[in-house]
């Protein structure tokens, strides 16, 4: 759903409230209460990493953004993710509240912010794993640039999205506003956040975050 109306005049602070919250919040969610399998989820080098960015390669050009409508299911192709989402918001300590881990294999779209396919970043979390093995992301640090990716919204369309960018940012030097915030004014982008680099079991957390970035490109309405 859209995010309250505002009085005018306070979107800039507003803007960054909720990226203060988000790089809070995601920084809590990330201390995962599974014991982790062990092992690296996604390769990290320095504080950002970009994962198989290919120099020079042509990508779709943006669609215009469509109206609103909540998503029902995402997909990626490439490496075999399909998977029902729910609308999440954030939990009591001001972590996007991801889908239990008695549903691993559900994908979280944080209601408060942007529709997969309006203007803006559309923000969806999943679990790498859980106590008892792979969760719904545990793939996603395989996903390349040019890869696709389908949302299906409540109102039967399919919002396609172009993978322009997948990172991995450790938790020491996190920036909030880079990870999550529109790349580009006015286009539709969507964000897909998962833990990555290494499981710490003295500190129940991971070390750092797989972000894959991708623009809307396409729109199927299925008629």
């Amino acid at each position: 759903m859209p995010a309250p109306a505002r009085p005018a005049g306070t979107g800039r602070l507003f803007t960054g409230v909720v990226w203060a919250v988000l790089l809070l919040g995601l920084w809590l969610w990330g201390r995962e209460g599974a014991a982790g399998p062990g092992g690296s989820s996604a390769p990290t080098t320095g504080d950002v990493a970009a994962v198989g960015r290919p120099l020079g390669a042509p990508l779709p050009p943006a669609h215009d953004p469509l109206d609103g409508s909540p998503p029902r299911e995402v997909e990626i192709p490439s490496v075999g993710i399909d998977a029902p989402v729910v609308g999440r918001g954030l939990d009591g300590e001001g972590a996007v509240d991801p889908p239990p881990f008695e549903t691993p294999g559900t994908v979280g779209w944080y209601d408060g912010g942007a529709e997969p396919g309006t203007a803006g970043a559309a923000l969806m979390v999943g679990h790498v794993d859980t106590e008892t093995g792979p969760a719904v992301f545990y793939g996603l640090s395989d996903t390349r640039p040019g890869a696709e990716i389908r949302v299906t919204r409540a109102d039967g369309t399919v919002a396609e999205f172009t993978v322009d960018d997948v990172q991995v940012f450790t938790r020491e030097r996190f920036d909030a506003q880079k990870a999550y915030g529109p790349r580009r004014d006015g286009r539709a982008e969507l964000r897909l956040i998962t833990c990555g680099g290494t499981y710490d079991r003295a500190a129940h957390a991971y070390t750092a975050n797989v972000v894959v970035s991708a623009y809307l490109t396409g729109e199927d309405s299925g008629a």
